[in-house]
């Protein structure tokens, strides 16, 4: 079979990591003699790794997170976040003791920065996560219970390894809404399918307009 005719078929079959890695592999296996099973293990390899890329960026994707950033790109000099545990969680084991993750700290302490950075490397690690601004989230809620569908959202996030709140706390919303988002949280925390990856949280202002003491029900079923 011609160059021209594998490459097309790789093509039609979808064998897309094959087909980019095609030439190269074939040009080292005849500059080093490699055998057959050797030829065909690598070009097997480069459509696994492919795969998993393109698996992992659409993970990515499709959680939602607001920016592209990274644990390697925070600078811990100078504050008092500890850098080795935060690069510990980075590995996802607290997911996998079902633990839940609450980043605290006032404005611009980089709660976001490192909640992405977790998730981001949690999904490169096969986890299946989301993304919420909390006002955007009740938003959703009340539309879904407006609706009467509610609780379709919360079986979505059933299925999630992980679930990243963001700004938890800082902006008020009625307490209808600080209601429905209690019990979101109750539900994923009685699952135990799930983890909220990271919840940000303010100084102590009590700026939710639930009551104070739903807030800190919300806050006993994620700590």
């Amino acid at each position: 079979m011609e160059r021209s005719a594998i490459m097309t078929t790789m093509g039609d079959l979808k064998l897309f990591g094959m087909r980019a890695a095609y030439d190269e592999i074939v040009a080292t296996a005849v500059k080093r003699q490699h055998e057959p099973q050797r030829v065909v293990s690598d070009l097997l390899t480069a459509e696994l790794s492919e795969k998993q890329a393109r698996s992992i960026k659409y993970q990515i994707a499709i959680a939602r997170l607001p920016m592209a950033k990274e644990i390697d790109e925070f600078v811990f000099d100078g504050t008092p976040i500890n850098e080795t545990l935060v690069r510990d969680l980075a590995g996802g084991g607290f997911l996998a003791q079902q633990r839940n993750l609450v980043l605290v700290g006032g404005t611009g302490t980089g709660k976001t920065h490192i909640a992405v950075g977790i998730a981001r490397a949690c999904i490169r690690g096969g986890a299946r996560g989301r993304f919420f601004n909390v006002v955007d989230l009740v938003n959703k809620l009340e539309a879904e219970a407006r609706a009467g569908r509610q609780g379709r959202l919360a079986d979505h996030l059933c299925r999630m390894d992980l679930v990243v709140l963001d700004e938890l706390g800082y902006l008020p919303f009625a307490q209808a809404g600080g209601q429905l988002l209690f019990h979101l949280v109750s539900r994923l925390t009685r699952a135990r399918r799930e983890d909220e990856a990271a919840a940000a949280l303010p100084r102590p202002e009590p700026v939710l307009a639930p009551p104070v003491e739903s807030f800190a029900e919300m806050l006993d079923r994620l700590i």
